[in-house]
């Protein structure tokens, strides 16, 4: 078991290198690697991170195969799905830091300020469920300066997204809890910038981190 202090680590040096541009051979994956990993599996860390094509977990932190399990959804948002999927991996596979990844200019972050601001008729009820789940995060936003200042207002809104997002895990489930207090586990929160492909760990950071 890789304690969350060196798993976060790992994925910061990782991001590191995919940011400058040189990503390491270890990262490929190899026939040898592949077969090394039909009997079982030891991911360091757990990433629930956005669907967007931008920003695949494993390319922007330079691992490869078997060294993350990841759980993408739009937006980044936590239903008893994700909940569950992060409890799995943390149970089974004694995988001790979880990152909430988020990311610049999200667009489950757009449409939801969009609808905040002008609500839109017949929109997908599965479209709406993602939506109702960043608003609370995001709303109180909008009775601030910020939503005189656009740009602004989307930085602090995935931002906020992401805090409670790691909340919802760190106090939504009482494997995790206890994951947290007996042994170990460490939720963080990150945003990925399209810009400049630098990981930001801005959220519940371990003092030794």
């Amino acid at each position: 078991m890789i304690p969350a202090s060196a798993a976060l680590g790992r994925l910061i040096e990782g991001n590191r290198r995919f940011a400058s541009g040189f990503r390491s051979r270890g990262s490929l994956a190899s026939p040898e690697r592949r077969d090394a990993l039909v009997a079982g599996q030891e991911p360091f860390a757990i990433i629930l991170g956005c669907s967007d094509s931008r920003v695949p977990a494993e390319i922007v932190f330079d691992q490869g195969l078997g060294d993350l399990f990841v759980i993408r959804v739009a937006g980044n948002v936590v239903a008893a799905s994700q909940v569950g999927s992060v409890e799995f991996a943390a149970a089974r596979y004694g995988t001790r830091l979880v990152v909430v990844l988020g990311h610049s200019q999200c667009g489950a972050i757009l449409a939801t300020l969009e609808e905040l601001q002008q609500a839109r008729e017949n929109r997908s009820r599965n479209l709406r469920s993602i939506v109702d789940r960043v608003r609370p995060s995001v709303e109180t936003l909008l009775a601030t300066d910020l939503r005189h200042d656009p740009e602004a207002l989307v930085r602090q809104a995935v931002r906020a997204n992401i805090r409670v997002s790691a909340n919802h895990l760190r106090h939504g489930s009482e494997i995790l809890e206890q994951l947290i207090q007996s042994d170990g586990l460490v939720v963080v929160g990150a945003e990925y910038s399209l810009e400049t492909g630098v990981v930001e760990f801005f959220d519940g950071m371990p003092d030794a981190a």
